[in-house]
């Protein structure tokens, strides 16, 4: 089983890895999709009025302020354009898609945040009405079925919070749970780039290879999205994910050359 993160940055192309996903299932290769859909959602939000907010958690990490507009603005666009147009580019390849939100059917499960902590302005405040959570529980069962029935998921943020309310989570770290509970053979994440850079943006300083025992020291060179990419592969690799590959989704043959150890290899 292979894992597949496609990221949602502007540039990263869908056509290509459809391909990809295309010629890996004909040729018999298990595979699970997940996807993002972040750069659409922004232009979205700014487009119905409500742009886009991000805040910078204590750790500093930075991620999306979801309220409940926001939240229905997210599902707007990844359960449906993101979604869908993927799997009609898949079916348009003769793969057997189905799309699914980490909502339906309790596939990504886990905790709604009672309160984020976050830092404004130098200031430490405390968010309270944000949707958002984490992945705990992956619904194996149903994706099995679907899997056995001959039909690759392929699937999307939110999630579903043990009260039954969608919850905004990270695709990356989503995918890497859903990576752990398949135990699968490697995670792959496909973004705009060719991998962890070490001088963020020049793409000739890729980090090629990351032995797993010293993955925590390159924290501090992931930029923006990259920590949250860092952090999954982190989790995956904490729940027994021997292969994490971070690989360019602009390129022909994206999944396959990352299988083939192209972009960083974090890992043995």
């Amino acid at each position: 089983m292979i894992v597949l993160k496609i990221g949602g940055s502007e540039g990263i192309n869908y056509d290509l890895i459809a391909d990809d996903i295309a010629a890996l299932i004909k040729a018999g290769q298990p595979l699970i999709v997940v996807h993002g859909g972040s750069s659409l959602t922004n232009k979205v939000a700014e487009q119905l009025g409500h742009p886009p907010q991000f805040v910078t958690s204590v750790s500093g990490f930075t991620s999306r302020r979801t309220d409940r507009r926001t939240l229905e603005i997210f599902e707007m666009v990844y359960c449906g354009q993101m979604n869908k147009g993927l799997v009609e580019k898949l079916q348009m390849r003769g793969v057997n898609a189905v799309g699914l939100s980490g909502i339906d059917g309790r596939i990504w499960e886990g905790p709604r945040k009672d309160a984020i902590k976050i830092i404004q302005n130098g200031r430490r405040l405390v968010l309270r009405d944000d949707y958002t959570g984490k992945v705990e529980k992956v619904n194996t069962d149903l994706l099995q079925t679907l899997l056995n029935a001959g039909a690759l998921p392929v699937l999307t943020p939110p999630a579903i919070s043990y009260e039954g309310e969608a919850i905004n989570v990270d695709g990356d770290r989503a995918a890497a749970a859903t990576a752990a509970a398949f135990q699968a053979e490697a995670l792959v994440i496909l973004s705009n780039v060719p991998g962890l850079l070490e001088k963020f943006p020049d793409e000739s300083s890729l980090i090629r290879h990351i032995p797993a025992a010293k993955i925590d020291q390159f924290m501090s060179v992931a930029e923006d999205r990259m920590k949250k990419k860092v952090m999954g592969a982190q989790e995956a690799l904490a729940q027994g994910i021997g292969r994490i590959v971070f690989a360019d989704g602009r390129v022909a043959g994206p999944v396959s050359r990352a299988l083939a150890g192209e972009g960083t290899v974090i890992g043995q």
